[in-house]
């Protein structure tokens, strides 16, 4: 993964994590995050739609550093890219998934959350990782317990994480970003609430900021 993009990522800090039901509420959503501050987003392939509204929300704000999320074999990896993702996030790890990724070029996140799973990512010369799913996982102290052996590790922590416990693991060192869905909630953005979402995410970040 470019140092550039993990840069970008830890300069966030808090990426929001995106179901998408429908393509109509793409644009307006990039527009509520980049309006209030945090212009970034991982858009899970758990719906049909994802691909199109990553494919939406790049055209309509190119500056909004998009991600593929739950993507879990080499189609949806072209689906993303093509669409414009300019990163891959896996929940586990699949060493054929993430070969993919890198024959495609496109930067990638495998989850893990175990020792195991950190080796061979290592041995597939990843070092930037997802922790997942963190809090069902063992929580902050899993994740100092993982970072310690392994020096040149550092992980993006997601699941299970909110505005309570968030700034706990990024006061971890070497926990560079962490993925939450709490600003970005399904009913919210299926109810096109994108005033209260835009005051979640700007509380987000001010929550973050250093």
């Amino acid at each position: 993964m470019s140092q550039s993009l993990i840069e970008k990522l830890k300069q966030f800090k808090v990426i929001p994590v995106i179901q998408i039901n429908s393509v109509e509420q793409a644009v307006p959503l990039a527009k509520t995050l980049v309006e209030n501050g945090l212009p970034v987003a991982e858009v899970t392939f758990r719906t049909d739609a994802a691909a199109e509204a990553i494919r939406l929300m790049h055209e309509a704000y190119p500056s909004l550093c998009i991600g593929a999320g739950t993507v879990l074999n080499a189609e949806q990896v072209d689906r993303a890219q093509a669409a414009g993702a300019e990163f891959i996030v896996a929940p586990g790890l699949n060493p054929n998934t993430v070969r993919y990724c890198q024959e495609k070029g496109i930067a990638v996140v495998p989850g893990v959350n175990n020792p195991s799973q950190i080796e061979q990512a290592l041995e597939l010369g990843l070092n930037f990782l997802k922790f997942f799913p963190a809090e069902a996982s063992g929580g902050i102290n899993m994740v100092k317990s993982l970072l310690a052996p392994y020096v040149d590790v550092s992980l993006m922590p997601t699941g299970g994480i909110s505005k309570a416990n968030v700034r706990d693991y990024l006061a971890v060192d070497r926990v560079l970003c962490c993925g939450g869905t709490w600003m970005v909630s399904p009913a919210l953005i299926d109810n096109g609430d994108w005033d209260e979402i835009g005051r979640l995410v700007r509380e987000a970040v001010e929550l973050v900021r250093d």
